[in-house]
């Protein structure tokens, strides 16, 4: 076989795999957005440049038949990454483990597909054309399950979590095992091949079943971890409202008092001292209890146990760090049209970055509007922003103005947003002002 042959050979075939790679790809990244096919072409640079690393260490290394598989293996998945990370904006780590993660999928589906080439036939132009059916269509159908069973939803959660590069490190690991089990495959003989295909395919199905049960083991920690918290935030609460009922109080006791002086003042036609008394009179009560009291009304019209204590926790945060928050929610809060544990997470990631905008600014000030409708709920955080905004880098993947390992809130609060079907969000900005909206329909 020519140089030339062998390199168009080798193309077909990694390319074939490249394809089915990329299936799985999209499903893992949870990606529904067909604009991000057209950062697909640009995959076809793995197989090119893996092929030709093939046939030069081929020619190098003769006598060691093995070196150029593994290296040009080892090469493909290095490729597919820096695509990954460029094509979804995401870390090495993530992208690293994204692609093994499909890597393990695609040699299991090409390991059962392997077998119909251990079949003898009269024409095998037409035994790969059958073959390449066959290894599409159970790619598309295995892909369509992991999408009908959120595997991307919880893949992605388990990526969120800190020590990203262990969980790559461990699907590395199982992607070079589940290799050198297609390379195996050659000298197993035709009796044992079912049980060791079967063998394959359990392995990719144990280790995605690992990563799923992983992911819903870190889901509930983080629910457990927020209801602890707003039980806190619940007692807290609890505790300004017994330290209003006590100021109230001792205002009622002086009230007799305050009202006999400003008795006297009125008796002898003191208009302007009078003026002053109510003036000073009111303004201490609006000090001591009147803001208090406001405050306590707007969080108390807030039903939802889970999104008190998250205001009140955010709100006792900003405070600490010099940011006023305001509040306001006129209408009672009891409900929102998606589950309470997604729209505290939206919350929680829309006021943290607007805290953290705000505090860049002279005067940091953030504002939180809830306004309950019959329908629906709707969401609005405005926060001051010094610089400017880039709209097609702010939803990226690892993107911040604050440094390295930041910036991963906002991508996560979208794909929280897109997984709901009646809810919508929206960004502007204008005047020194940044407004995130989220508005959720209640379909129930």
């Amino acid at each position: 076989m020519s140089a030339t042959e062998f390199y168009l050979n080798g193309f077909v075939d990694s390319s074939v795999a490249h394809i089915a790679l990329a299936v799985y790809l999209f499903v893992i990244m949870d990606e529904k957005r067909f604009g991000m096919l057209r950062k697909l072409p640009a995959l076809v640079l793995s197989p090119a440049l893996a092929v030709m690393l093939n046939l030069l260490l081929y020619k190098a290394f003769t006598a060691y038949v093995k070196v150029d598989y593994y290296a040009t293996s080892i090469a493909i998945v290095l490729l597919c990454t820096l695509w990954v990370r460029w094509a979804w904006r995401v870390g090495f780590w993530q992208a690293l483990a994204a692609v093994c993660m499909a890597g393990m999928f695609q040699v299991a589906v090409s390991s059962l597909c392997g077998m119909l080439f251990r079949m003898p036939a009269s024409n095998e132009d037409m035994q790969f054309m059958a073959a390449t059916v066959i290894y599409f269509t159970v790619a598309l159908c295995s892909a369509a399950l992991l999408r009908c069973l959120h595997f991307g939803t919880w893949f992605r959660l388990l990526l969120e979590e800190d020590g990203q590069w262990k969980t790559a490190l461990l699907l590395s690991v199982m992607v070079g095992v589940m290799e050198v089990f297609c390379d195996l495959q050659r000298g197993i003989l035709p009796d044992y091949l079912l049980s060791y295909y079967l063998l394959g395919i359990a392995l990719a199905v144990l280790m995605a079943t690992l990563v799923v049960y992983l992911a819903r083991r870190l889901d509930a920690v983080r629910k457990i971890e927020m209801q602890q918290d707003v039980i806190a935030r619940q007692q807290l609460y609890e505790q300004d409202l017994e330290s209003i009922r006590r100021e109230v109080r001792a205002f009622r006791h002086d009230y007799k008092n305050l009202l006999a002086g400003l008795s006297a003042q009125a008796g002898a036609g003191e208009l302007e001292a009078l003026r002053a008394s109510l003036d000073e009179l009111d303004a201490g009560f609006d000090r001591r209890v009147g803001e208090k009291i406001r405050i306590s009304t707007q969080i108390g019209n807030l039903r939802m146990p889970q999104m008190r204590g998250l205001l009140l926790s955010k709100m006792a945060a900003m405070g600490e760090r010099g940011v006023d928050c305001r509040l306001e929610a006129i209408y009672p809060v009891e409900r929102v049209g998606m589950d309470s544990w997604d729209y505290v997470r939206c919350l929680g990631i829309l006021l943290d970055n607007a805290a953290e905008a705000a505090l860049e600014t002279e005067t940091p000030w953030v504002e939180v509007v809830l306004l309950a409708r019959e329908n629906g709920l709707s969401l609005r955080v405005s926060n001051p922003y010094v610089g400017t905004i880039d709209p097609d880098r702010i939803w990226t993947e690892g993107f911040s103005t604050k440094g390295e390992g930041r910036g991963l809130g906002l991508p996560g609060y979208q794909r929280i947003v897109a997984a709901c079907p009646g809810a919508a969000s929206s960004t502007s900005w204008a005047a020194g002002v940044f407004v995130q909206e989220l508005t959720v329909e209640d379909r129930s």
